[in-house]
């Protein structure tokens, strides 16, 4: 892939449901930042709906084009995530989970008929949902003594860091999310003051 600073991704969750024959596919998509919120995700959606038959999906992550993953969880193999993530790369989209839901309506739909149900459901999903440019972000850790905390909380701001968690005691831990852009100039500005550590997580 392109080596870029924005991406583009989906603005906010949506629901969309596709019915064939009988079934219900109930399409879910989600802007995510890492697998550990795809399985939390996933977990929710088991648990509002424990009656379904099938809980497949398809998420892409970041932009090296290597980090996805791909469900069809009990259906034919390549009949469900593959149309999904297939719907998130042909509108170029990245950090996207979609899970579809299926609740069996009885007949079979046969190979074509549940990749154009999953495609479907996956397709109307993103059809709700504005696109977003967002800029690329690297995540640090930043660690200090804590008589440095002005200097350091005075370039986080000033860079429009996003602090994720923090850790406030006599020696000080930051792990916060810097535009890339902007990275290299922070990086340098963070360890030009004494004491400052700055590691990639």
């Amino acid at each position: 892939m392109i080596e870029t600073d924005i991406y583009q991704t989906i603005a906010q969750p949506s629901i969309a449901e596709f019915k064939d024959r009988g079934s219900r596919f109930i399409a879910y998509s989600y802007p995510i930042r890492s697998a550990e919120e795809f399985k939390e995700k996933l977990q929710l959606l088991k648990k509002e709906h424990p009656k379904a038959v099938h809980h497949c999906f398809g998420y892409r992550l970041g932009l090296d084009g290597n980090n996805y993953r791909v469900s069809d969880d009990g259906e034919p193999s390549g009949t469900a995530g593959k149309p999904i993530l297939g719907q998130i790369d042909s509108k170029g989209l990245t950090n996207v989970l979609i899970i579809v839901v299926r609740y069996f309506g009885g007949t079979l739909l046969g190979v074509p008929g549940l990749i154009n149900a999953y495609k479907s459901a996956a397709s109307m999903a993103l059809q709700l949902t504005p696109f977003t440019q967002k800029p690329v972000m690297v995540r640090w850790t930043v660690t200090f003594d804590y008589t440095q905390m002005n200097d350091v909380m005075r370039w986080v701001k000033a860079f429009n860091c996003e602090v994720v968690q923090q850790e406030m005691q006599l020696f000080c831990k930051l792990v916060v999310d810097v535009h890339k852009a902007k990275a290299t100039e922070l990086h340098t500005l963070l360890g030009d003051l004494r004491g400052v550590e700055v590691a990639a997580v």
